[in-house]
């Protein structure tokens, strides 16, 4: 049952970029209304577990923060989905695991070990041939440009998850710091709106229909499952899981979106899928700990 539930938690958050396409909005306004959103149902949600949420002020505030990086990962991602597809995008922003593992290195002098190294390298190659070089027959308004932003948002997201890690030593409900951070992105992609000349408050449809979907469906339904079921499981079978949610957005680019990739960024997409759960399996067993918290493997909301 266990496994169910994570798979149908990944399949859920697979369909972010499907839902961003559809409702056809700017890359900051996609982000707001997809915290706006889940904000309400996060707080009923929490309401009913908030006697035993024991966070401090500082896990409170921490969590809060991760949501103001989160914002503009986001919006980043959102921008390279336009650029580049909903399949790529979503499989390039995935390196966050190259960039955690590299934060990782500098803050807390966690030095990857060779094989890990080289792994990274892979990755970075396979995230080159993604952007199909410059080629004619490269998938894309925009390739180079949307692996830019792809790697921004990878970027950003290494940056949250470390934070998001640090908001819930506690171990409190998943929805009391996924709220709060939800809280954070919020107020971060006002910030972000800022430089988004086409960001739009006023509700339109039926692309509000395509957020609401992606608030309830991703943001809710899909970090919900995951945070319950991946605790529970070996870590071998949560990368493995995890990989679905990119390989997932690969295939639903293609069947609603008709995304016709080229042989070279076929192959770049297979090269980083295939490097970032090596990266993460390789980094569990190195470390020999028991499988990782929901908020270290958790890939693109």
């Amino acid at each position: 049952m266990i496994h169910v539930l994570a798979l149908i938690g990944v399949i859920s958050i697979s369909f972010s970029a499907v839902f961003v396409r559809l409702a056809s909005v700017s890359p900051v306004t996609a982000t707001f209304y997809r915290a706006a959103y889940a904000a309400p149902v996060l707080a009923l949600l929490w309401a009913f577990k908030r006697r035993d949420d024991r966070r401090t002020r500082r896990e409170h505030a921490l969590a809060f923060a991760s949501g103001l990086i989160l914002s503009v990962d986001l919006a980043l991602w959102h921008e390279s989905i336009a650029l580049v597809g909903a399949g790529l995008g979503t499989v390039i922003a995935n390196v966050q695991v190259v960039f955690v593992a590299a934060l990782a290195w500098a803050l807390y002098g966690e030095r990857p070990s060779r094989r890990t190294l080289a792994l990274i390298a892979a990755v970075l190659a396979g995230v080159a041939l993604t952007s199909g070089l410059a080629r004619p027959d490269a998938y894309g308004a925009s390739p180079m440009a949307g692996v830019a932003f792809g790697l921004g948002s990878g970027v950003c997201y290494a940056a949250f998850l470390l934070v998001f890690r640090a908001s819930n030593r506690s171990l409190a409900p998943t929805a009391g710091p996924l709220l709060d951070s939800t809280l954070g992105t919020v107020v971060g992609a006002l910030g972000c709106a800022l430089f988004d000349r086409h960001f739009a408050l006023a509700p339109v449809w039926p692309a509000h229909g395509w957020l609401i979907m992606l608030a309830l469906v991703s943001q809710v339904f899909g970090w919900m499952l995951i945070a319950t079921a991946l605790p529970r499981l070996p870590a071998v079978e949560t990368s493995v899981l995890l990989l679905g949610q990119p390989v997932c957005s690969v295939l639903w680019g293609v069947v609603f979106f008709a995304e016709r990739l080229s042989p070279l960024q076929w192959s770049g997409a297979a090269i980083v899928l295939a490097g970032v759960v090596s990266v993460n399996w390789i980094g569990v067993r190195t470390r020999g700990q028991p499988p990782p918290e929901p908020e270290e493997l958790i890939t693109n909301p």
